[in-house]
């Protein structure tokens, strides 16, 4: 177990801090006077900090514990929560939940990742309102199918055509945020040079893998949820499958491997000896789809766009 790993409980108001070298735990404010004094108390760069992503109100702890110079590792909350049951953990305070975090980075030797910047925590907010409006407008559309009363169709109609606006307009957010990010202007250009990768594309990719281009090939095919799972026990042997991983990459990633089976000679012809070989299209389709992360992965890491050369 490594010792230099401190876990913290993140709510609205307070940090619950346990230190694994010692057992010591304190609660801090969260707000700068609170970051400061968790910064002091911790001691000095270099510790691993561990704790749980809650909507808007890690941001800024994470970006002041980064600037300070610790390694930090935001663990997803299903993670935790299985990590507390396997250990026979079922009590629940923001104590508990700080200890059970730091023992869970110590055990498992988590390992850190940068800290989204300002201008990727804005995209991610425009992601999650362009989505919802997108959902707004799928239903819309769908109840414009059933109205009968004038009234109620006009009504509908005033929506979409607010709907359209507000997204239009966040859209136009988005470009400009990415075109003022020298980083993020060059990662854009590079996805959307490859065939099927459209604006929207592009922009889901960097803001649900900003990892894209640090990781090896297996690693981000498992980060996107697109690795196949082996199951296998004695002399049984199932089907592989995937699980896990960010739905939102797959998602984004169905579509283009739609484009690129048409469009990338490679692809397709990849795509139609899976098929040949009796793969299931759907199975199909999702090995398209490791490909095009495994080569957007590639392209970000060597810092160049598609070529007709490449798969």
């Amino acid at each position: 177990m490594i010792n230099g790993t401190i876990g913290v409980d993140v709510s609205k108001d307070h940090l619950d801090a346990f230190r694994v070298s010692d057992g010591a735990s304190r609660r801090f404010a969260n707000d700068r006077v609170g970051h400061t004094a968790l910064v002091k108390w911790l001691g000095g760069p270099g510790l691993r900090v561990v704790y749980e992503p809650t909507g808007p109100y890690h941001r800024v702890f994470e970006r002041r514990l980064a600037d300070a110079g610790f390694a930090l590792v935001k663990v997803n909350p299903r993670q935790a929560l299985r990590f507390a049951e396997a250990t026979g953990k079922l009590a629940k305070t923001d104590r508990l939940d700080a200890a059970m975090l730091a023992k869970m980075g110590a055990l498992l030797d988590l390992e850190a990742r940068p800290v989204p910047s300002p201008a990727l925590n804005d995209l991610k907010d425009l992601r999650m309102a362009r989505e919802a409006l997108v959902k707004n407008r799928t239903a819309a559309k769908n109840r414009s199918k059933t109205l009968t009363l004038a009234i109620l169709k006009r009504h509908n109609a005033e929506q979409l055509r607010q709907i359209e606006r507000q997204i239009a307009a966040i859209d136009k957010e988005i470009t400009a945020i990415i075109a003022a990010d020298l980083e993020l202007a060059r990662r854009f250009d590079i996805l959307i040079s490859v065939p099927g990768v459209s604006a929207i594309t592009a922009f889901a990719l960097i803001v649900d893998m900003p990892e894209l281009g640090t990781l090896e090939n297996g690693q981000a095919a498992s980060l996107a949820g697109l690795a196949p799972v082996a199951r296998q026990s004695g002399n049984w042997t199932g089907r592989a499958f995937i699980r896990g991983g960010r739905a939102n990459v797959r998602q984004a990633l169905y579509m283009p491997a739609l484009v690129a089976m048409r469009f990338n000679p490679d692809l397709k012809a990849n795509y139609n000896r899976l098929v040949a070989a009796g793969k299931p299209p759907k199975k199909a389709i999702t090995a398209i789809m490791r490909k095009l992360i495994v080569l957007a992965n590639a392209l970000l890491r060597d810092q160049r766009k598609w070529s007709p050369s490449l798969p």
